[in-house]
């Protein structure tokens, strides 16, 4: 058994308390050692609940030498700012999407991360579950031809409470940093690195921030494309479909299959349909273990690097484009 990471979580968020916390509390690799709150009556109940360190200021938890990596669910207006003050602080950092707001920030904490010798890890917790790995096996094996085109769609409907952050602009709202995100990345899964926006659309109807859209992401060497819609104001969709010469494999919970989940992908090829059914895993945990790894080796340290600078050049102009 390796030495655990003492690990930090940044603002008691809903994604923090209803998938990450427990997923820490039930890793092999991490211990959590502090949780740090700007809301007051959260406090006693914390570190009641959760017999850690609890903060009033997300400073105090930064500066804990005891803590040693953080995880910052916080709004995706104030991910540069505590990013940069964890990574300053030698602290490895797992955030959620987006891992900034513009490029330039995004390249300055990628820069900074390398420099300190830090994992910087944007958690896209569907990369490290099975249907993923066993549709890119099939791909690989062939299975299904060679790929003529990916069809993927990750949308919800409106959300109940018009506060939510995802509503305001000066909070980094919007659907394309928070749903089209996932596809955008799948692209990089499945396609790999040299991708190319080539269609966008935004739109914001009677909000501050884009509310739905679409985009094509064409792998420039073979010109296979990737066709995505994404959005807050849909039937649920969360899906992916890729066509190839010979068959087509899809799924309806690519990007959020929950802990005790039995996947179910659907491969056609020869006029005959198939179900393949994926085991029930929580790919939370999935992800804290590659984290983990990543705190731990150079050369996956490295490729997250990239893979940051790659997922928001794509964000960044599929803006320029859709706002031509």
């Amino acid at each position: 058994m390796q030495n655990r990471v003492n690990i930090g979580v940044l603002g008691y968020a809903n994604i923090a308390q209803k998938a990450i916390i427990p997923a820490i509390l039930e890793s092999d690799y991490f211990n959590l050692n502090g949780i740090a709150t700007q809301k007051e009556q959260q406090l006693s109940l914390l570190k009641e609940k959760y017999k850690c360190q609890v903060f009033s200021k997300y400073q105090d938890l930064i500066e804990n030498k005891d803590v040693q990596a953080v995880y910052i669910p916080l709004p995706n207006s104030l991910h540069f700012e505590w990013v940069k003050k964890a990574l300053l602080n030698k602290k490895h950092v797992l955030v959620e999407k987006s891992l900034a707001c513009t490029l330039d920030e995004v390249i300055e904490l990628n820069e900074i991360a390398k420099k300190q010798n830090l994992a910087l890890v944007e958690n896209f917790q569907f990369r490290f579950h099975d249907q993923l790995q066993f549709i890119k096996k099939l791909i690989n094996e062939n299975g299904i031809g060679k790929i003529r085109s990916i069809r993927s769609s990750f949308c919800f409907p409106p959300f109940v409470d018009k506060s939510n952050i995802r509503y305001k602009k000066e909070l980094g709202g919007g659907a394309l940093l928070d749903a089209g995100a996932y596809p955008i990345k799948l692209a990089k899964e499945l396609l790999g690195a040299t991708l190319k926006i080539t269609a966008a659309n935004l739109n914001n109807d009677t909000f501050e921030v884009d509310i739905w859209g679409a985009g094509t992401i064409i792998e420039t060497n073979s010109n296979i494309p990737l066709q995505f819609v994404f959005g807050f104001d849909h039937h649920y969709q969360c899906n992916v479909e890729i066509i190839g010469s010979l068959g087509k494999i899809s799924t309806q919970r690519i990007f959020t299959a929950p802990p005790g989940f039995e996947v179910e992908l659907l491969v056609e090829k020869n006029q005959e349909r198939k179900t393949i059914k994926v085991s029930p895993q929580n790919h939370y945990t999935n992800m804290l273990n590659y984290f983990y790894l990543c705190s731990q080796n150079e050369k996956l340290r490295q490729e997250e690097y990239k893979d940051n600078i790659l997922q928001f050049s794509l964000i960044s102009n599929f803006l320029k484009l859709a706002h031509e």
